[in-house]
């Protein structure tokens, strides 16, 4: 099992995570309107472009969360990475998972017939239903498994945050 670093957002709004996701937003919109534009500019299909551009441009992992009486736990599948390409922000009232899938073609010899591996970024927000103390977040991979604990913040702690 290898740990994961865990970059802690007490105050989100001021973070370079809110970039991030801008720059994010940004290249889905590019990719929404090249559909859109590949598609002759008809009307009518405005969604579908823009949710096949997250699709193409970001890759949302499978993932549970649990809330457990003082904490939640989350896990999530992430195989073939290893626990230093993953970043894990914790937030108040979040947890964000970020990873680049990068894929080149290993050896000299042969012509690829077909490649399946993506080079999308891995993105995915889990939304917390109470706040947590980010100071006590922990992460670790194991067999293609991001595990995420965030213990609950204490009462004493929501009150001095305020």
């Amino acid at each position: 099992m290898s740990q994961v670093a865990i970059y802690k957002c007490k105050n989100p709004e001021t973070t370079m995570l809110l970039e991030h996701v801008e720059a994010i937003s940004d290249s889905i919109q590019k990719r929404a309107f090249n559909i859109f534009r590949n598609r002759n500019g008809e009307n009518g299909s405005d969604l579908d472009d823009w949710l096949q551009a997250e699709r193409d441009v970001v890759w949302s992992p499978a993932s549970e969360l649990v809330d457990d009486k003082k904490e939640f736990r989350a896990r999530i599948a992430l195989p073939g990475f290893d626990a230093n390409d993953i970043q894990v922000s914790a937030m108040p009232d979040a947890l964000v998972i970020q990873a680049n899938a990068t894929h080149t073609h290993e050896g000299k010899s042969g012509n690829v017939r077909f490649c399946e591996f993506s080079e999308n970024k891995l993105f995915r927000r889990l939304d917390l239903p109470a706040p947590v103390d980010v100071d006590k977040v922990t992460a670790s991979m194991d067999k293609g498994i991001l595990q995420v604990t965030a213990p609950k913040a204490t009462a004493k702690q929501m009150t001095a945050g305020a």
